[in-house]
């Protein structure tokens, strides 16, 4: 149990893998996690690439942690503040993200290669899920968009402590990086996770994401009225919303789908609009 310790499990999960006996080294335990996907809803995929960690990998997951802890005493990052759930809740359910982003951006974009793509993160926050896919895509170019110094503060210290050179930090509201040319239409996948509605992020988020490129938006359990309601605003934008797929997640309080859009020509320059209106007008 000291290696799923190490990365904050919490005990409804190690009591499981007791239960299934898996003693002996952390192969083993990993290997029966199709018993654990049906005995305590751990989701295979992620786990897998859990197990996958190198070394550095594990060490720089268990600083992000303590130090989101330890800034989350002084400004608000998340109302997480329990090692194990933060493991739960957002690790895991970042990491849970992987297989869909590679799988639907192979299938639109057969001649690229997965090897180095550039994703920007837009509103960051406490670096959900920016920095855990840094940490587990170190070829990926990964920006992270974020409006507040505060968490740009936050973000800056962490990118420095994990040493994470394939990481840029953008203080900006999306509306504006949206028609500065270092940021429109250059990425390869716009994430976004616990920002806004559908028909706010596409607004957000496909002015930043190339021809070619998708959107992938971490939701609920139930987004099938914000899939509906954005459809429109989606192809307003140069993209169609693809599906939703259903998300592995460690923990029952984590998104439990991601919606897709596929962006399929430009998005006229007058998108976005200028901040704050895409919030408060949000397009239909």
């Amino acid at each position: 149990m000291a290696l799923l310790r190490r990365f904050g499990y919490g005990q409804w999960v190690c009591n499981q893998l007791l239960r299934l006996r898996c003693w002996g080294s952390p192969a083993r335990i990993f290997s029966l996690h199709r018993s654990c996907l049906q005995t305590s809803s751990v989701q295979a995929d992620t786990l897998l690439s859990l197990n996958s960690f190198s070394d550095k990998q594990s060490d720089q997951i268990s600083i992000y942690i303590d130090s989101l802890l330890d800034w989350n005493q002084r400004m608000n990052l998340t109302a997480v503040t329990e090692r194990s759930c933060i493991m739960e809740r957002h690790i895991a359910d970042s990491l849970a993200l992987l297989p869909i982003m590679e799988t639907t951006f192979t299938k639109y974009n057969p001649e690229n290669s997965l090897e180095h793509l550039k994703v920007v993160d837009v509103g960051s926050g406490a670096g959900l899920p920016g920095i855990v896919l840094a940490i587990a895509r170190p070829c990926w170019e990964i920006t992270l968009l974020e409006s507040l110094q505060k968490r740009c503060n936050f973000l800056q210290y962490v990118m420095e402590a994990l040493s994470l050179n394939n990481v840029k930090l953008v203080r900006a509201r999306a509306e504006d990086a949206g028609h500065d040319k270092n940021y429109r239409e250059v990425f390869d996948i716009s994430v976004a996770r616990a920002v806004a509605e559908m028909r706010i992020l596409v607004e957000l988020c496909l002015p930043l994401v190339r021809i070619g490129g998708l959107l992938v938006a971490a939701k609920g359990a139930n987004p099938e009225e914000e899939m509906h309601a954005a459809k429109r605003p989606a192809e307003l934008l140069g993209a169609s919303i693809l599906s939703m797929e259903k998300v592995s997640s460690y923990s029952p309080y984590g998104q439990r789908t991601a919606v897709l859009c596929h962006k399929k020509r430009r998005t006229p320059n007058k998108f976005p609009r200028k901040a704050g209106i895409p919030q408060k007008q949000p397009l239909h």
